[in-house]
């Protein structure tokens, strides 16, 4: 009989990790300061010059105004690859036959570099938001397919006989007994191609854009303003911690909380 934590003590293991977390931010950034003392500013900035940079960038509006552009495109191509990805995902592994016929091809998509495809988006799209769309789509789309693919083979086979025992249409099986079960896997792969989609987002923008965090990126960088690189960086790695940690995860808590109320 396994004995339940209380409130108080739950809250007594968050306070010390969290002053751990802190502590190793801390740690990191007197480490970053002490490395900028024997090197140009143009090389590594400091903490101290980075932040000022932060507050050019936020004072002038172009902060927030490129990050929204960011996530729009990330946003557009992650939801056109979840619209092809999922019901790709649950008939190739709901058909064995097609499945095996596919099989070499997802794991070739998924190989193929970000750049490659930033690449050919720019060739058939020329330097425009739908290049950005593209390259965020192309990358997601096999990791959703391949983890809703493994997903749909874990269905319990009892389930989908007894559906076609009682003569259930096709449609209404992948709706009432593939599409539950696959569920947790699809969001598994959703919040990894999300997170790759926002690394491919800089990559594509860099290439193939005129606007966006990937486009300032590269705009500092030519003009060698190492500061807003590193302020850019920052901003771009906490936005997708708060994605992560703040909407990402809680959502996928609350959504699947029967699984951990299943085993205990």
């Amino acid at each position: 009989m396994s004995a339940q934590s209380t409130p108080g003590q739950s809250q007594t293991r968050t306070i010390p990790l969290l002053w751990q977390r802190l502590g190793l931010v801390a740690l990191l950034i007197g480490i970053w300061w002490l490395a900028t003392l024997r090197v140009p500013h143009y090389i590594l900035p400091g903490p101290a010059r980075v932040a000022t940079a932060f507050g050019l960038i936020w004072e002038n509006g172009s902060l927030w105004q490129d990050l929204s552009i960011t996530l729009g495109r990330v946003s557009i191509g992650f939801i056109f690859a979840t619209a092809i990805g999922l019901p790709l995902g649950i008939i190739l592994g709901a058909n064995q036959a097609l499945g095996e016929f596919f099989e070499p091809v997802i794991p070739v998509l998924n190989t193929v570099s970000s750049a490659i495809w930033a690449t050919f988006a720019i060739i058939w799209f020329g330097i425009s938001n739908a290049t950005t769309v593209f390259v965020v789509f192309m990358t997601a789309m096999p990791l959703i397919i391949t983890n809703v693919w493994q997903g749909t083979r874990g269905v319990n086979a009892d389930f989908i006989e007894l559906a076609r025992v009682l003569r259930m249409p096709h449609w209404k099986i992948m709706l009432k007994v593939y599409l539950p079960s696959i569920m947790p896997y699809f969001f598994s792969g959703a919040r990894l191609a999300f997170g790759f989609g926002w690394r491919v987002s800089l990559v594509a923008e860099t290439l193939g854009s005129s606007s966006g965090v990937g486009y300032r990126l590269r705009q500092a960088a030519d003009l060698i303003q190492t500061d807003q690189v590193f302020a850019w960086t920052i901003t771009l790695v906490l936005m997708m911690a708060v994605l992560e940690m703040g909407i990402l995860r809680p959502l996928e808590n609350y959504l699947f909380r029967w699984q951990k109320e299943a085993e205990h």
